[in-house]
This record gives C-alpha cells, structure tokens and sequence, in this order.
C-alpha cells in the first residue's frame, strides 16, 4: 500500500477506483501461452488480482457469502494458481485488510504529525480516516464491516489494528485537568464508540457521507480531556 501524505488539507486520495487500486491495484490479466514474462512479475500481478478480485467479491457478498471460487473467477486464475498464494479465504482477506487498514493507519499519523497541538492532531487523523473511508465504500466495508462479521483471527487483527488511534488520543491525557486521573479504558472505550458510529451510517448507506461526522467525533472524542464546553467550542468554532 502506497503511504500518501494523507494529512488534512493536503491532497487525499481519488474518489472511486483510482484510489482504490492504491489500496489493492488491479493489475491487468496476463495472455495467455508463453509470453516471456519474468516469473516474479507474474506471481505478483496473479496475488494483486486475486486480491482486488476478493475486496470487490467482499463488498458484494460479504465474507462469509463469499467462496474461492467467487474469488478465482473474478480474478481469472485458477484455484491452484489461488492456493500458491494463499493459504484458504481467510489469509487473502488478511492480505487486503492490512494492505487498506495499514494505509489508513499510517495517513493518519502522517496527518497528526503535521500538528503540535494535540487537539489539531486529533482532528487531522479523524478528517483523514473519514475522508478516505467516504472516497471508498466498497474498502470501507471490508476494513469496519467485514472483519468483525468474519470474527476469528480476522476480528482480533482488527482490534489490534485500532490500537494506532488508541496512541493517538493516550497522548491528550496530559491535557485532562480533572481532579481525578482518567480511567484507563479512556482511549478503548472512544475508540470503539468512533468505530460503532461509523458502522452504523456504512450499515445505513450513508457512507459517501461520513465527513459529515467530523464535528460529533472530535466534540465525542476531545470532551474527556478538554471538557464538554472547550470540546464544543473546538469541534464546532464560531
């Protein structure tokens, strides 16, 4: 996965396809017969296929309605061609998964680190994660839907993969001028009500508009540590 300088009011990726291929790319399918390719090129264009084969079968079946099959035929290769790259279903999926949440993961602290001033930094890594999760529906999906419908291995590798934002937010508690520490789950606990929110409005068909969001997450997320007034006033300035 290509890492862009995702931080906001740069450019951010492409709505559509383009920025998708950045995520899984659609390499072109090979001829068929002896064409002299190198075989390293060709392992790689076959993996790049069958993994933008599986996000586009994913987006339209969801993990458990999709098969090997579904996978092999839309990425015109063979099941044995499918089996020397990947285990079973569930390791291609990984694949993809780390290749889109891995992106994700890394424009965000691209776009926090352009900030010294904790709260910006926090509104750069939410604007960031939810513009490109609006660009793309169908990567959306597959990296806040599916994983968690999946369960197993791939549930518990998207779990760990929400620890980055966790980091994100634990670095404001210097920020807290309660009398009282915050709880440690602080960070977990938003985290989790961020992913629950933007769930709900992918399971609504809203997902093309999720930056509208933006202002309720930062208010949510920055209240613990500023205070529900200054949070307030931050998320939604005059």
């Amino acid at each position: 996965m290509a890492k862009g300088a995702a931080q906001e009011g740069r450019k951010q990726p492409r709505k559509g396809k383009p920025a998708k291929a950045e995520a899984a790319p659609a390499a072109p399918r090979l001829p068929a017969g002896r064409h002299g390719l190198p075989r390293e090129f060709i392992a790689q264009n076959q993996r790049e296929r069958i993994i933008t084969a599986l996000v586009d079968t994913v987006a339209e079946r969801g993990y458990s309605g999709t098969t090997v099959a579904h996978i092999t035929k839309a990425a015109g290769v063979s099941r044995r061609t499918f089996y020397e790259h990947f285990a079973d279903k569930e390791a291609c999926f990984l694949a993809a998964y780390e290749m889109v949440a891995g992106h994700i993961r890394d424009s965000m602290q691209v776009a926090a680190q352009a900030f010294e001033e904790w709260p910006q930094q926090v509104r750069a890594a939410l604007a960031t994660m939810l513009r490109f999760l609006a660009g793309e529906p169908e990567l959306a999906r597959v990296v806040m839907i599916e994983p968690v419908a999946a369960g197993g291995e791939i549930a518990a590798r998207h779990r760990e993969s929400m620890q980055g934002f966790v980091e994100i937010l634990k670095a404001g508690r210097p920020q807290h001028g309660g009398e009282r520490p915050l709880p440690e789950a602080t960070e977990a606990t938003l985290v989790g009500g961020i992913v629950s929110l933007i769930v709900r409005e992918i399971n609504a068909g809203r997902t093309a508009g999720l930056e509208q969001l933006l202002p309720d997450l930062i208010e949510l997320t920055l209240a613990p540590y500023l205070g529900a007034e200054a949070a307030a006033k931050f998320a939604r300035p005059s």
